[in-house]
């Protein structure tokens, strides 16, 4: 599937344990895209804070949903604890996205006497 030895080996390893096929397309996506947004640095080089930039990226500059980021979260979790064996990843200080709220729609009473007065029949 991949060319890289270590993914691969992620692959490997998730297939050994039973994982959908599904968990580890997306997983392997996501590793696929933190390595290099990272200039390829190996991923045990990293911190906790090129976590939490790579997942406010995501956000900010590529506008995903809350559950995209959130799927995201979840494979570099499993990267960093069940593949590499750290400790958890402690994200205490991370805020993850937030689903915009939306407003509702509401007219005036100006505004809904204006379309009542530009109705036409019988009322």
């Amino acid at each position: 599937m991949s060319s890289s030895p270590f993914l691969g080996s992620i692959r490997e390893y998730m297939l050994i344990r039973h994982y959908s096929i599904r968990t580890i397309k997306s997983y392997l996506y996501w590793t696929k895209y933190f390595i290099p947004f990272h200039d390829k640095s190996h991923p045990e080089s990293l911190s906790k804070k090129n976590v939490e930039r790579f997942l406010t990226h995501l956000v900010v500059e590529r506008n995903v949903s809350q559950s995209t980021q959130s799927v995201a979260l979840n494979a570099l979790v499993f990267l960093y604890q069940k593949f590499l064996g750290q400790p958890p990843i402690n994200l205490g200080d991370f805020r993850k996205a937030s689903r915009q709220r939306k407003l509702p729609v509401v007219l005036t009473k100006d505004e809904v006497s204006l379309i009542f007065r530009q109705l036409k029949g019988v009322h």
